[in-house]
């Protein structure tokens, strides 16, 4: 059978992902449907075109099933976040949260203690989905409550969870961008900040700007305290319901593997929420696996806390499968590296190659849907190419994090941009405008590709230290 397969043509290949690209536009765009059935359908015509060059059935269904095997740990901790969710909600760990929250953060500096407080959780942890899920979570919460609208709080939480996962040595995508690329990774590490910190500059000055428009408080005082007074009444506060949530940051910034961590955390929501709140080890179970219903009577409190369980995440489990296996064949049948070779020929100095590689990886998380494909097979395809330019390998690390990890949020079917939906309760198109930290980078680079600011060449020596123009 290994003899018969064709290579497929570049513009074969791309007929996937044009069909992929109408079809979502139809659906979401037009219909305001969700993703699943144009993934579906994109993974039909995928198959299509490998069966028409000789690519078995057999070795189809292998590509989908090793795409969907690359997220199996990640769906085990969309499901865990699900039940952590309800249980933390029905323990009355989630409400302190808020509540307290309401009471220290003005509406003014909002957006940026969003910022700060998620950028020093996910350097802490390494991981932006722990931050989204426990932080995250409550800053929603105070942010709706504050009258500041949730697609903007989102974008800052995004913006913040996704500075650790770019610059913390704990973050998978900070030690395999480097390992790609041929780097270590202090030195991927050390060369980033060169992007890093303008880009986080952009975004405090941008969120504080957005700041002021709800400095006043768009939202009465009288209601804040409608809200308060509910929570107090509904929930037993204290400051000792929020050690699940600190203990889930502390295991993880101990090492201890996500799953284990989460799950210590979910059981501790159960135990409070006997232990505290009067409920029923029946109630958790419930509470664990369709999600927490608030029934206060006071609306603005029951939308924010009616959420979470397992049940919850079936949806997005089921959007990253379909989403990954499209990926899986496209990489089974060759048409991505199709796609990637063909890039290569727009290459004609340094700026060029930064951009095809920043497009690139904004390109593989959109059709792969899964930020680690989006760094490794540009950085395979690209290695080459950064050589033959005379640029250190960390030039190729810097621009696979800073493009490959920090757009896989903005995409709505990819792993991350699935989780952040599911989490947050904010669909990634809507808060994309606001991920001002996730959008300025990807800028940066394109920007010292075509100016030469601080790409460092082979023959400035040994170090990474970075050169101008």
């Amino acid at each position: 059978m290994s003899e018969q397969r064709r290579e497929i043509p570049l513009l074969v290949a791309l007929i996937p992902v044009l069909f992929l690209i109408g079809a979502l536009t139809l659906a979401i765009v037009v219909y305001g449907l969700t993703p699943h059935i144009p993934l579906i359908g994109a993974s039909a015509v995928a198959a299509g075109v490998a069966v028409y060059y000789k690519r078995s059935w057999k070795d189809i269904e292998a590509g989908m099933v090793n795409g969907i095997n690359l997220a199996m740990g990640a769906i085990l901790i969309l499901m865990v976040v699900g039940i952590m969710i309800g249980t933390w909600i029905l323990g009355g760990v989630v409400p302190p949260m808020i509540y307290y929250g309401l009471k220290v953060l003005p509406p003014g500096i909002f957006l940026i203690a969003t910022l700060i407080i998620c950028s020093i959780v996910s350097l802490g942890t390494g991981s932006s989905w722990s931050t989204a899920g426990t932080v995250g979570v409550a800053l929603i919460g105070v942010g709706s409550a504050l009258g500041v609208p949730v697609h903007i709080v989102a974008g800052a939480i995004v913006s913040g969870a996704y500075f650790g996962d770019k610059m913390s040595p704990l973050s998978d995508t900070t030690n395999l961008a480097p390992a790609v690329a041929g780097t270590d990774v202090l030195t991927h590490t050390r060369h980033m900040i060169y992007t890093t910190i303008p880009g986080y500059v952009i975004a405090l000055i941008l969120y504080g700007i957005l700041g002021i428009k709800y400095a006043g408080g768009s939202i009465a005082t009288e209601q804040i305290d409608t809200m308060l007074n509910t929570m107090q009444s509904s929930f037993t506060i204290s400051p000792l319901l929020l050690l699940p949530p600190l203990l889930v940051i502390v295991m993880v910034v101990k090492k201890i593997p996500p799953l284990p961590a989460l799950l210590g955390g979910t059981a501790l929501g159960a135990i409070f929420a006997v232990a505290m709140q009067d409920s029923s080890v029946a109630s958790a179970m419930a509470a664990a696996f369709s999600g927490f219903v608030s029934d206060t009577g006071v609306a603005s409190v029951d939308e924010l806390l009616s959420r979470g369980g397992l049940m919850s995440m079936m949806e997005t489990v089921a959007l990253i499968i379909c989403a990954l296996a499209f990926g899986g064949i496209m990489e089974q049948a060759g048409m991505l590296d199709v796609i990637a070779r063909s890039l290569l020929k727009l290459v004609k100095g340094t700026g060029s190659l930064v951009t095809v590689t920043v497009f690139s990886c904004i390109g593989f998380n959109v059709v792969a849907s899964d930020q680690y494909m989006a760094i490794v097979i540009p950085g395979r395809m690209f290695k080459g190419a950064y050589d033959k330019q005379g640029l250190r390998p960390e030039n190729l690390s810097r621009t696979l994090e800073g493009s490959g990890t920090l757009t896989s949020a903005l995409i709505p079917w990819s792993t991350c941009g699935a989780f952040m939906w599911a989490t947050l309760g904010v669909y990634p198109l809507a808060y994309l405008p606001y991920a001002f930290f996730n959008l300025a980078i990807p800028v940066i680079l394109i920007i010292y590709g075509f100016t030469g600011f601080t790409m460092s060449k082979v023959d400035d020596g040994p170090t990474s230290e970075p050169q101008g123009a």
